[in-house]
């Protein structure tokens, strides 16, 4: 039963995350009227994000591990053993990847008029290698956070947060700085392009490829915690 709620969660939430995405759109630039070429427009923008953010993580910790990001699941299953690794790639990516394109389909369903999603504007194998170091650093710090840093869940949230903004900010306008290859996929699908080189490599294999680089880095770096280590903070909180 844990199992069903977890992919009924994944497929939750990664419908859900598209819808965020565009909801925020149309609010500032729509409902509150800034423009996409204004500077204060891009900071209401970028609040909102973080906000959205922030209700992500509430509701991952509400569904006791709701995902609806492939490259969390990824980093989790190989961190988890063989047959949490199995579980990560049979069965939760693909149902993420299915929220993701029923979103998709629903947005334009309700917005025709909504745009195509990120596009990738340098070469194939400049797109491959930027989403890979940006999935690098976002799953290294997320993998600190959560096994390394101690602290309250407003503070590592607002770190991770203001981590992943950033880095999408840097890769924006170079692949779109997604770090997200099912949210891609919903938009690919729907142009029809889920299959191109280019979709496969940028959006797929080069994060996919950092995400197991950077869970293989972390442990071989940073130990994994000991019991008597986890249980210092307990005590001391006590």
């Amino acid at each position: 039963m844990g199992r069903i709620s977890l992919v009924v969660s994944d497929l939750v939430l990664s419908f859900m995350w598209i819808w965020a995405g565009v909801l925020v759109n149309i609010l500032v630039h729509g409902v509150l009227g800034f423009s996409r070429k204004d500077t204060t427009g891009d900071i209401v923008r970028y609040l909102f994000s973080v906000i959205s953010m922030f209700v992500f993580a509430f509701l991952q910790k509400l569904t006791k591990g709701g995902l609806y990001n492939p490259l969390t699941a990824l980093a989790s299953g190989v961190s988890g053993g063989f047959g949490s690794f199995i579980f990560s790639v049979v069965v939760r990516i693909p149902v993420e990847v299915i929220g993701s394109i029923l979103a998709v389909k629903h947005i334009i369903h309700v917005f025709p008029e909504i745009g195509k999603g990120p596009k990738l504007n340098v070469a194939i194998h400049h797109g491959a290698l930027t989403e890979g170091i940006l999935t690098f650093f976002i799953v290294m710090l997320s993998l600190g956070l959560t096994r390394k840093i101690p602290g309250s869940f407003f503070m590592k949230t607002w770190i991770g947060s203001i981590a992943k903004l950033t880095l999408h900010v840097l890769g924006a306008d170079l692949t779109g700085g997604c770090m997200n290859p099912a949210a891609v996929m919903g938009w690919a699908y729907a142009r029809g392009e889920h299959i191109t080189k280019e979709h496969l490599l940028v959006y797929w294999l080069g994060p996919v490829k950092a995400t197991l680089l950077a869970v293989w880095f972390f442990n071989v770096v940073f130990k994994p915690l000991t019991e008597e280590q986890q249980e210092k903070p307990k005590a001391k909180s006590e």
